[in-house]
């Protein structure tokens, strides 16, 4: 799970990596003999058996940076993502990180952009709203309607959703298996862990070669599996 690309002077959230360490850290996949693919990419391949070699990628809330310096990236590895981005947030910035700094956010262009680069466009809700807050309305708006939004942007059927902050319980999950979405990525769901919240881990500035194998370890160990993945 990464967020932003590019300069980290202010980051008091610990949500930006340099493209330096951002490739310093795929080397170290590529070395290992992993390839990093988007999500809809892996699990199609877990439910062929063919899922060991793979990592799936994702970056949340579509800031603009991930055009110049994520993709980039990716492609001089070989490797593709899943960006998980806020319809209702195109061109706007990042209004939810109340110390800032302010970071754009791609705007529609940018979104067909990365779509057009193979990149796989998932949901990350239309606002980033706290879901298990929102009323029954709320909800289905940031969950339907933002698929729908993107599906006619990009001509694509959107797959994933991404809960903002990683914040879920059940009705939220429902909400999204009933929107149609075929996964949903979580952080830490708990007993929640399905194909509608599936964990990732963060990945950070600090990440080196031991950091990176250390969280693959504890990951395993503090993660339940999602059932049916």
């Amino acid at each position: 799970m990464y967020h932003s690309v590019g300069d980290r002077t202010e980051d008091p959230y610990h949500v930006t990596v340099t493209p330096d360490r951002l490739a310093a850290q795929f080397d170290r996949l590529r070395r290992r003999g992993l390839r990093g693919v988007s999500l809809a990419e892996l699990l199609a391949a877990r439910a062929r058996g063919r899922g060991r070699g793979l990592v799936g990628l994702t970056f949340d809330d579509g800031y603009a940076d991930f055009l110049d310096h994520a993709l980039p990236v990716l492609r001089h590895h070989g490797f593709n993502a899943t960006l998980f981005v806020l319809p209702g947030c195109f061109g706007g910035d990042n209004a939810w990180d109340p110390l800032g700094p302010r970071k754009p956010l791609l705007t529609v262009d940018g979104v067909r952009r990365a779509a057009a680069e193979g990149v796989e466009i998932g949901s990350h809700g239309l606002t980033h709203l706290d879901l298990t807050r929102a009323d029954d309305l709320t909800l289905k708006s940031e969950t339907a309607e933002s698929g729908a939004l993107l599906a006619r942007l990009t001509g694509t059927p959107v797959g994933g959703f991404c809960y903002p902050y990683g914040t879920i319980d059940a009705r939220v999950v429902a909400a999204v298996r009933e929107a149609g979405y075929d996964y949903g990525c979580a952080i830490d769901p708990g007993p929640l862990a399905a194909r509608h919240a599936l964990p990732r881990v963060h990945i950070g500035q600090h990440d080196t070669a031991v950091r990176l194998l250390l969280k693959q370890r504890l990951h395993r160990l503090r993660r339940r599996p999602a059932a049916g993945v």
